[in-house]
């Protein structure tokens, strides 16, 4: 039996990460699980979005299809930056998203050797569409909150994501 993960105020490898207080460690569980919450609920919303755009079509497909839509034409490299992977998923996910006629893929001028990924009009409109309504299902809670509370939500999640950047990369 393998021993559980730790937590994120146990984990070693945040043993860098410099720490402004000490907090108590009822409050910082309590935020640890709500993350969490956050994350299972991006990746539900994130795998009905990609089937709203087509029922074949994977979470990681509809991220880098979403980046194209958001960047233009991109190459490989670019998206498995931006997406955190290597080429190689960006390579079968290709496949799959110019299968689907969801994507083009052209010679990248730059780079004889290169090609460059960009998303069809259709495609484009969909994840639009479903953007939008993926960001309303799950940010439509901030009506709860008034326009301060919003603001400091916004600036305390960007302080603690560039407090996790050195963690993390």
């Amino acid at each position: 039996m393998t021993a559980p993960a730790p937590t994120l105020a146990e984990d070693p490898t945040l043993d860098d990460v410099p720490t402004a207080a000490v907090h108590d460690p009822a409050a910082v569980a309590l935020v640890e699980e709500q993350i969490s919450v956050l994350f299972q609920r991006a990746k539900l919303l994130w795998r009905r979005a990609a089937e709203s755009v087509h029922p074949e079509l994977q979470p990681v497909g509809y991220r880098m299809l979403s980046q194209l839509v958001h960047r233009g034409p991109t190459n490989a490299g670019t998206l498995a930056d931006c997406l955190d992977t290597d080429k190689s998923v960006i390579s079968r996910q290709a496949r799959v998203l110019g299968d689907l006629e969801l994507i083009t893929v052209e010679p990248d001028p730059s780079d004889g050797r290169g090609r460059l990924f960009q998303a069809t009009e259709p495609a484009r409109e969909l994840v639009l569409r479903t953007r939008a309504e993926m960001s309303q299902m799950l940010f439509g809670g901030l009506g709860a909150l008034d326009a301060e509370e919003v603001e400091q939500l916004g600036a305390m999640l960007g302080r603690l994501n560039e407090a996790a950047r050195p963690a993390v990369g």
